[in-house]
């Protein structure tokens, strides 16, 4: 059995940054791709930043040249480092990794990160 979890959240000042965590217990042989994704209140949840088993990194239009996502497979740890921070950031963070092997589309409990203006 795979678990997620994530941390770094917390409460910010606008023009701050943080760095999220997500570290998966289990064992696991293949990851087709991990990812962040944010929800704010009243808004549906939305990719953020992704990336793949190759390296490639793709990001939300409303993050980029701002957030980073990396990874260390050695950890099985994906993180996502937020600069320049606004209030508009502010949401609940999961992370999200589709595994080949064990199979299946596991996510974390969320991370609150609030950005103050």
């Amino acid at each position: 059995q795979v678990h997620l979890v994530e941390s770094g959240g917390g409460l910010v000042k606008a023009g701050g940054s943080l760095r999220l965590i997500c570290a998966a217990s289990g064992t696991i042989f293949s990851i087709n791709a991990m990812a962040w994704y944010r929800q704010a209140p009243g808004k549906q949840r939305e990719l953020v930043a992704v990336i793949t088993s190759g390296g490639i990194t793709n990001y939300a239009d409303s993050v980029k040249g701002r957030f980073t996502i990396s990874r260390d497979n050695a950890k099985n740890t994906v993180y996502l480092q937020m600069n320049s921070l606004s209030p508009e950031d502010t949401a609940v963070y999961y992370c999200n990794w589709k595994i080949v092997l064990p199979l299946g589309d596991y996510w974390g409990q969320g991370t609150q990160v609030t950005v103050s203006s």
